[in-house]
């Protein structure tokens, strides 16, 4: 990760950008993840019925998925890959979205690794637009967090208190313990996410929309981990978080 230098007062500019990301994490889900989330609470009982060997192949598939993308990122470093364009992770994300939802359950559950993956490159594209090197180990385990701090599906204010939890640094065997508190998180969403996609409510928002509500979500989350993250290089980290949570506790403005 970039090196800190020397910290400085925070200007009212700086509490303004910190009140901004806020917002922005407030707002994450957006219209059609309102819709999503609703879905996927009336889904609840389609849950209960899918048979538990299922729901294991969805958190060994996103546990998976975590290590794999994880990995290649290192695998990748220095290498010169594609641009995915502005909009190209979420173009994917909805290109996989509507393959895997197009079998149904069955081909959503294969499709889950790749979807993932799509997440977390759009994610570490996020944090380069920040600053930091995607490729970097470090950088690397603060874009396996976004997963887990918090879900579309909360009610409570999972979102803000995670970005206020203390940060460490972790390298090699630690991350994968961290793949491993995540992937059963991640995966718990996720199956509400496949179950929102047979729910007639949803109509024409098929697995492509879905997914296009998820990958929205989570840039939103890395948007806010890394802004922040970028303030805390050159402000007091303390100060940084006191002044993200006094913001996250004022009402919204509608």
């Amino acid at each position: 990760m970039p090196q800190r230098t020397a910290l400085v007062p925070m200007s009212t500019d700086t509490e303004a950008e910190i009140a901004a990301l806020a917002r922005r994490a407030e707002q994450a889900g957006g219209p059609l993840m309102k819709v999503v989330s609703f879905a996927g609470t009336r889904a609840e009982g389609l849950m209960e019925r899918i048979p538990m060997p299922v729901r294991e192949r969805i958190e060994e598939a996103t546990a998976f998925a975590l290590r794999r993308c994880y990995g290649f990122a290192a695998a990748a470093r220095g290498a010169r890959l594609p641009d995915a364009g502005r909009h190209g992770h979420r173009v994917a994300a909805v290109l996989s979205g509507g393959l895997g939802g197009f079998g149904g359950l069955a081909s959503s559950v294969v499709e889950l690794p790749a979807t993932v993956s799509i997440f977390f490159a759009a994610i570490q594209k996020v944090a380069a637009s920040y600053g930091f090197d995607p490729e970097d180990e470090a950088v690397r385990v603060e874009c396996l967090r976004v997963f887990g701090s918090g879900t579309p599906f909360e009610e409570d204010d999972g979102v803000n208190t995670a970005f206020l939890a203390s940060r460490i640094a972790l390298t090699g065997a630690g991350a994968q313990g961290l793949i491993a508190s995540v992937a059963p998180r991640l995966a718990a969403v996720l199956s509400q996410k496949l179950a929102a996609q047979t729910v007639p409510l949803l109509g024409a928002a098929t697995g492509a929309a879905v997914n296009l509500a998820f990958i929205t979500y989570y840039q939103e989350l890395a948007h806010v981990r890394f802004g922040l993250l970028k303030l805390a290089k050159d402000h007091p980290e303390g100060e940084v978080m006191e002044s993200f949570r006094a913001a996250a506790a004022r009402p919204v403005r509608r």
